[in-house]
């Protein structure tokens, strides 16, 4: 039986080389890098199955990193192995292309079960963030998803753009660019420009 073949990305060495002795017992680890950039380069080298992908990392984040894998064309599972149980994480690693996430405090076994429930086609989430989801998730967060237009004004207005300029950016009106950052709001339960700033820096939408 062929062992299911992984990558790991991870900035945090030791956490990193502890994961290692781990993977290894089941799994053909292909190589471990650091950063966002050097994951890309490694998944187009090697095509893993399953990437094990930290979402905060140098050059690259997390979710940066795995929008540019899926751009290449790699149909490897993902698995986003983070710190962070925060709802607004947990709905961008899945839209961006994730199949799996779960906390470090709850790596281990866990690890290895999520490997093979992804490597199978199904999704899977700790229970750790499941169990709170549905009194923690701002209201319509779950049916609400940001658009791909949303996002790209999302990540205009992060860079300090009026809603004017982002219109002629984007060559839409004012109003339906005035329209996209309210629809967002609501979405996401914030109520101000920087609480959706605030999104933008967790989601790796801006640095």
């Amino acid at each position: 039986m062929n062992r299911i073949r992984l990558v790991l990305a991870d900035d945090h060495t030791m956490f990193a080389e502890g994961l290692k002795s781990l993977l290894d017992e089941e799994f053909e680890l292909l190589g471990t890098v650091g950063n966002g950039q050097d994951l890309v380069d490694i998944t187009h080298r090697l095509n893993p199955e399953v990437i094990i992908v930290d979402i905060s990392m140098p050059i690259l984040s997390g979710f940066d990193a795995i929008r540019r894998i899926r751009d290449l064309g790699s149909k490897a599972k993902v698995i986003f192995l983070t710190m962070h149980d925060d709802d607004t994480l947990v709905e961008e690693a899945f839209r961006c292309g994730g199949s799996g996430y779960v906390l470090k405090q709850a790596a281990g076994e866990e690890l290895v079960e999520a490997i093979k429930q992804v490597s199978q086609g199904n999704r899977y989430l700790t229970p750790l963030v499941k169990s709170k989801r549905t009194d923690r998730l701002p209201r319509g967060a779950t049916k609400s998803m940001i658009t791909p237009r949303q996002r790209e004004v999302l990540k205009l207005i992060s860079e300090g753009l009026t809603m004017k300029e982002i219109a002629a950016k984007l060559e839409i009106s004012t109003r339906t660019a005035e329209s996209h950052k309210y629809e967002m709001m609501e979405a996401l339960g914030v109520s101000t420009t920087a609480d959706l700033i605030k999104y933008a820096l967790k989601v790796g939408l801006i640095t």
